[in-house]
């Protein structure tokens, strides 16, 4: 019997395959469906640093209306520092999903900049957490923004969210660095204990028609897996974090394949919205089946395998495989 038991941010789990963030945690009756089919864990929906701060400004607007008109109305107003205010159904909806499944539900903090809002993290985990993920999603824009700039915001945003938490955290990157494996290395040092490689940028379109810029969603596919599983295998072993691959998990080669790389854990999201939470027992039945066709006795044994510091070739991951790719053709 093959032991599929993994460990990811210091949690023992009972498998490698994680539900990453989607809608599918956005109802209780789906994550228990996922938690039945089999998967270890479970990332929450995120919570947009912008949700926060729209809310926040709202309420100031509330509790700020008509006090010009009335000299002594801010007498009567409590006092409500820094606002500890909603979006409370996202806090309230962790707390049901934590309080429905027995695996472990990460929560999903998305923002870039320092504020008010990262008291959010603490948040998360009063709620019930058992680790939060923090999603660097966002896209530079700005000319005058130095790749340098941009960085120290980021692990300074770590180390901010990371005072705040006693539960383990991960950081959601995406792949756009100069330096990636320095700028892990910074991470790690801030607070992070785990990297998941990589986000997906959702690309916008053009609505010919209409003349506007239109939000375009599509689902990933196998293909997509190269690049996480690249970088993982380049960072594995030299950056003392747990690594998580999302983006392209489709199959049960697929998750294999990250954990050869050196992941702790393979995060589906697009499968399971295309095919269904069942989707999960079959990529585990064929996991397993995979590794005891082949004798590996646990995922432990396969961690890390082909990852760049244990292949006889390290070169195939940097650019002197270019010409051997270009010349197979």
């Amino acid at each position: 019997m093959v032991d599929l038991t993994t460990s990811y941010l210091g949690l023992s789990l009972k498998n490698p395959l994680v539900a990453s963030a989607s809608p599918l945690s956005k109802r209780v009756e789906t994550a228990l469906q996922l938690e039945e089919a089999g998967v270890s864990a479970i990332v929450m929906y995120s919570l947009f640093e912008e949700q926060i701060i729209q809310e926040s400004l709202k309420l100031d607007r509330d509790l700020s209306r008509g006090i010009e008109s009335y000299a002594e109305a801010p007498s009567y107003l409590p006092d409500y520092g820094l606002y500890s205010i909603g979006p409370e159904n996202y806090l309230n909806h962790l707390k049901k999903v934590k309080q429905a499944v027995k695996i472990p539900v990460i929560g999903s903090l998305n923002g870039v900049s320092t504020g008010g809002w990262v008291d959010y993290a603490k948040k998360i985990e009063q709620a019930g957490a058992d680790a939060l993920e923090l999603n660097l999603y966002d896209l530079a824009t700005d000319p005058n923004l130095t790749s340098a700039q941009l960085e120290d915001s980021y692990i300074t945003l770590v180390g901010d969210i990371r005072k705040q938490l006693r539960i383990p955290l991960a950081v959601k990157l995406s792949p756009f660095f100069t330096s990636l494996p320095n700028f892990a290395s910074h991470l790690v040092e801030a607070g992070a204990n785990g990297l998941v490689l990589f986000n997906r940028f959702y690309q916008p379109d053009f609505d010919l028609d209409e003349l506007h810029v239109v939000p375009n969603l599509v689902l990933s596919n196998s293909h997509e897996l190269r690049l996480p599983l690249r970088w993982i295998a380049i960072l594995y072993g030299r950056v003392q974090a747990d690594f998580a691959l999302t983006s392209g998990v489709h199959t049960a080669v697929d998750v294999i394949k990250a954990l050869m790389a050196g992941a702790s854990v393979a995060m589906v999201a697009s499968e399971f919205l295309h095919q269904g939470t069942s989707r999960a027992a079959e990529i585990l039945t064929d996991t397993s089946a995979w590794l005891d066709e082949r004798e590996y006795i646990s995922v432990t044994q396969l961690k890390g395998s082909m990852s760049q510091q244990s292949v006889s070739d390290p070169s195939a991951f940097e650019r002197a495989n270019y010409m051997a790719v270009l010349s197979s053709y």
